[in-house]
Parts: structure tokens; C-alpha cells; sequence
């Protein structure tokens, strides 16, 4: 209630200020002198700033529109805004900078401050930053805003096997050193970690985003063990970026008020991910891959994997970029995806069959840019999935269509 309060005042605030004066916000240019990587995705956005004061305004929004069929029975067509995100930015002194990022999703079913932490920058290779940080595992969970995307739907192996998006409270240090095309960057954060709901959950199966309704990490440790994350990334100006990233901790309680309950199991997490264009052609390539480690107790059945697996390739190839319809600019794109995930890697015990909890999916789309923080964009989703036992697939195919937009 209090979060809508803050919406309702924030949208007076600039609606009032727009009426008065249009000319009284303007928008903060964007730094492109320096190569961006994936860890700059969170200042990297489109503000709007009201005269001299100090505080910066931004988000984005997410709306769509999709019919599936599965197996010849379907659902019916639906319409669904899945977020809406506000940013406030402040620089509080020489470098000294504060963003938060407060998320509204499924039409304000769930609200959630997925990034809230003040920037302290000492020297280029030691930056101090704490608060709610989002943790650098892959690249989507970082750079995950809608408006970026030529696909609707967020990768599956980035939000069903990686907990995207995933942040808590904690602290840590990040850098970057530059050379002519060269560029190398590092994140390190000591954070609150997952909790047994990774195993312990209404999917069934091991789930890392189900320790994300849990807001208590947001104020302790559900175990008293924090989790470490940590990325080292590396672009070149006409290559582009590759990055390293590990996630790890303990997700049990395994000790309360000294009495031992269990053993200390581990949650790790492994991820790599690049971006690269292709030079003449313009096509733009990103993809990711991940492996999760989960230390499952003995006592659970097999159909909680102790290893996951999974990842995308995204291909967007510009076809048109001119003025269209009166926009200088625009850009028409053709992309295409390819997804795979493996929730359950291994075999049975007893049969020494493989393990099917899998999906494949290739998702075809197209898109229109009338400006780079706008697209509109049409995909057609198939994919194909196989239960714990390997039965035949079923069968998903359908279309989405919808926007996302910067404000």
C-alpha cells in the first residue's frame, strides 16, 4: 500500500511538473565515450531530470498479449502487463551515487525493490557498493530490462534455473581497467542467500527462484552463511564481451541455537555468457549458459536434480533502419532464439535410464524500433517438453505479441 502511495505521488509529481513546464525536465544524456559491459546495465538506462535538482526518474514498461495451445487445447487468448518499473537515481556527491529500482509486476500483484544500493568510487579498480544489489550471476539477470529484448518472454533457463531476476541485501566491490579496445571488469558481493524452498517448494523439483517470495532476506540470513557471488567479464571493442560468473552458499538450516540439524548443503550456481555483433551485417548475437550444483539430502526422491543445466542463443539481424512512419531511425529486426533446459541432469538408480525434465524451444519473431528505448514486437513460440520419466512431448505453439517502452 504504501509502495502505490509512493507510485501515486511520483506520477503527480511529474505529471504536475510536465503540465507546468515541458521544458523543465530534460533527459540525462547517456555516457557513450566508454564501452559499456553487462554489469553497467543498471545506470546504463534512460533518465529524465527535473532542472538542478539531484534526482533522476526513469522505468520501463511491459505489456503483451499471447495464445498458446498445448497438445491441441488451449487457454484462449490473454493480456497481460507482467511489469512496470521505476527508477530513481541521485548523484549525493562527487562520486557518491545512489539507484534504486522498484518493480511492479502482474499488475501490481507483486511489488518488489529488485535494486536499491549506494555507489562509493574510490578508484576505477575499487568501487565500494551496498544495499540491495543484484547478484552478477549470467548476464540476463543483470541487464534484464524489457525495452532491450526482441522477445517477449524472458529466457527460461534465466528465470526457471537461475532465479532471474535475483538480488538481496549485501555488500561488495567492482572495477574495471581500460586500454585502447580492451576492457576487464570485476564484481564481488557477500550477500544474503537461498533458503530450503530451492527444494522444498510447489514445483516439485529444484527450483531456485522459489526462494524469491521469501522477503526475509532482505533483513537476515535465513542460515547465517552468506552467499558469494562473483563475475569477472572481459569485452574487446570489435570482438565484444565474455563473462565468468560463480553463485554459491549454503541454502539449509543446519544449525538453530547451536543445536546441529543437518549437514551444510550447498546451492552453486556457474554461468557463461557473451554478446558479440558481426561487423558489416550488423547482426547481433548474445547468449548464455548455466550449470546449477544442489546437494540434495538422501531422504528426497530423484525428481529433485542435484544438477541443472541450460541456456539461449538470440540472433537479431536488422533488416530496415530509416525513417518510418515518421520516426527518424526506426529499425525493423527479424531474431530468432534458441533455448534449452535440463532440470534434472543424471540417471535413475535403478534403471540407469536417463532423466527427461527437459525443454526445447525455438522461438521466431519479429520487431519494430520507432526509437532504440521502444519496440514492438510479434513472436511465434514452439517448444517441446518431457517429463521426469520421458514420455512423449508435449507440444506448445503460439504467438505473442506485445511492447515495452522506457518512459
Amino acid at each position: 500500500m504504501k509502495t502505490t502511495l509512493l507510485l501515486i505521488l511520483i506520477l503527480s509529481f511529474t505529471k504536475n511538473f510536465t503540465q507546468s513546464d515541458s521544458a523543465l525536465f530534460k533527459r540525462v544524456p547517456a555516457d557513450t565515450s566508454k564501452m559499456k559491459l553487462n554489469m553497467d546495465a543498471v545506470y546504463n538506462r534512460p533518465f529524465l531530470q527535473a532542472g538542478k535538482l539531484p534526482v533522476s526518474l526513469g522505468g520501463y514498461l511491459e505489456a503483451n498479449s499471447s495464445y498458446f495451445i498445448t497438445d491441441g487445447v488451449t487457454d484462449g487468448l490473454s493480456f497481460q502487463v507482467p511489469r512496470m518499473t521505476l527508477f530513481v537515481a541521485s548523484s549525493i556527491k562527487k562520486r557518491i551515487k545512489f539507484l534504486s529500482e522498484i518493480e511492479f509486476e502482474e499488475g501490481g500483484k507483486e511489488i518488489s525493490i529488485e535494486f536499491a544500493s549506494m555507489d562509493i568510487e574510490l578508484h576505477p579498480l575499487l568501487n565500494l557498493r551496498g544495499g540491495i544489489v543484484m547478484n552478477p550471476i549470467g548476464a540476463f539477470n543483470q541487464n534484464h530490462d524489457g525495452p532491450k529484448w526482441e522477445f517477449v518472454s524472458r529466457p527460461l533457463s534465466a528465470t526457471t534455473i537461475l532465479p532471474a531476476t535475483w538480488s538481496t541485501a549485501g555488500f561488495g566491490l567492482f572495477g574495471k581497467y581500460a586500454h585502447n579496445n580492451f576492457v576487464w571488469a570485476y564484481e564481488f558481493y557477500a550477500s544474503n542467500g537461498f533458503d530450503d524452498k530451492i527444494i522444498s517448494n510447489a514445483q516439485n523439483r529444484t527450483h531456485l527462484a522459489a526462494s524469491k517470495p521469501n522477503r526475509d532476506r532482505f533483513e537476515e540470513s535465513f542460515n547465517g552463511v552468506p552467499l558469494i557471488t562473483a563475475k569477472t567479464a572481459f569485452r574487446h571493442r570489435k570482438v565484444g564481451e565474455i563473462g565468468l560468473s560463480w553463485m554459491g552458499g549454503i541454502y539449509n538450516k543446519f544449525e538453530d541455537d547451536g543445536l546441529v540439524l543437518d549437514k551444510r548443503r550447498r546451492v552453486d550456481a556457474f554461468a557463461i555468457d557473451f554478446n558479440s555483433v558481426i561487423p558489416r551485417i550488423k547482426t547481433y548475437i548474445t547468449g548464455e549458459w548455466c550449470w546449477v550444483l544442489v546437494d540434495v539430502p538422501g531422504t528426497y526422491s530423484q525428481q529433485y536434480g542435484s544438477q541443472q543445466q541450460g541456456g539461449f542463443l538470440d540472433i537479431v539481424q536488422p533488416l530496415i533502419k530509416r525513417k518510418l512512419f515518421g520516426w527518424e531511425n526506426s529499425t525493423v529486426n527479424v531474431a530468432a532464439r534458441l533455448e534449452y533446459t535440463d532440470y534434472n541432469v543424471g540417471t535413475f538408480k535403478e534403471t540407469n535410464g536417463t532423466i527427461s525434465d527437459h525443454i526445447f524451444a525455438v522461438v521466431p519473431g519479429l520487431s519494430f524500433r520507432p526509437s532504440q528505448q521502444t519496440v514492438i514486437r510479434v513472436n511465434y513460440r514452439y517448444h517441446w517438453q518431457t517429463d521426469l520419466l520421458g514420455n512423449p512431448a508435449a507440444r506448445t505453439s503460439g504467438i505473442q505479441f506485445g511492447f515495452s517502452t522506457y518512459f
